[in-house]
């Protein structure tokens, strides 16, 4: 599979196997989980997203039962997880109302939990969950760069940040910011034009696409936009999802969709969207269905 490079030392697999759901599973066995990592590794996808507050931040935990059981398994794969969104749950339980923490306390106090929970040495990627508007830029970024000096990190990023909330908090940074994960797809398709993706793609940093089947929208959608994907899936042999996702990777920006599903045989087709070819016109003839309207 096809690898981005992050920093110097550092690449994803093209595809990233999402974990919001894991803890969700009515099926969590370590067998269970493995096999979800393993289907995901047999195919070249050696980079997983995770989150602390994921199943109520229990997911973590789930995914690092298995590697603690297996640690072999974390020396093929790279780790993203966020953090910074407090709710009244596990570890956080009392919480009086939801809200976004980017101090230097919180940062370490959860990446130390994360590091906990799943039985690790280090995170591949850390990212700030969601643009704090009560974000100190110095304390966040001083804190962030000192995961990275201290080995507990590797890389940082975002998710969810503008192109202004990116520029803050670079500016008071040593290291780079290498990622931003945002939400995009066609049932998602403002970021190509309002300067969120032009902005990452100017400055060759990667782009996580969350949610790149639509929350699923996309596979049950009826209309026009319905009918172009089938058409395509035909063409290839494959499912909406694989034409979904290759509509992504076909851009010159180089996406990296995060897809998740707890469903193995779903799991097992993730990659069958690198053998679909979408060209400009395909492109543009499922982007004119998105729009519900053709280009002007």
């Amino acid at each position: 599979m096809e690898r981005i490079q992050l920093a110097e030392d550092l690449q994803f697999s093209r595809l990233v196997y999402g974990l919001w759901r894991l803890a969700d599973d009515s099926n969590t066995s370590l067998r269970h989980v493995e096999a979800k990592i393993n289907a995901a590794l047999d195919q070249g996808i050696t980079t997983f997203d995770q989150a602390d507050i994921y199943g109520g931040y229990t997911a973590e935990g789930v995914m690092g039962a298995a590697l603690k059981q297996n640690p072999a398994l974390r020396q093929r794969m790279e780790i993203v997880t966020k953090c910074d969104i407090v709710i009244d749950a596990g570890r956080h339980s009392g919480t009086r109302v939801k809200h976004y923490d980017t101090t230097e306390k919180h940062i370490q106090e959860s990446v130390n939990a994360s590091l906990s929970e799943m039985g690790i040495a280090h995170i591949d990627v850390l990212l700030i969950h969601r643009p704090d508007p009560m974000m100190d830029h110095h304390e966040t970024g001083a804190a962030l760069d000192g995961l990275v000096d201290s080995g507990k990190v590797r890389a940082v990023g975002a998710s969810n940040f503008r192109p202004w909330d990116w520029n803050l908090l670079q500016s008071a940074m040593r290291h780079p910011l290498v990622t931003n994960q945002i939400e995009l797809s066609l049932k998602t398709i403002a970021p190509f034009t309002n300067g969120d993706l032009a902005f990452h793609q100017q400055h060759d940093h990667v782009v996580m696409a969350w949610s790149p089947l639509g929350g699923g929208d996309l596979m049950t959608t009826d209309g026009e936009l319905g009918n172009r994907l089938d058409s395509i899936a035909v063409r290839y042999g494959a499912d909406r999802a694989a034409v979904a996702t290759a509509f992504l990777l076909a851009h010159p920006a180089e996406i990296t969709p995060v897809l998740g599903t707890n469903n193995l045989e779903r799991i097992g087709q993730i990659a069958d969207a690198l053998t679909i070819e979408i060209d400009r016109q395909d492109w543009f003839w499922l982007y004119e269905a998105a729009l519900g309207h053709e280009v002007p």
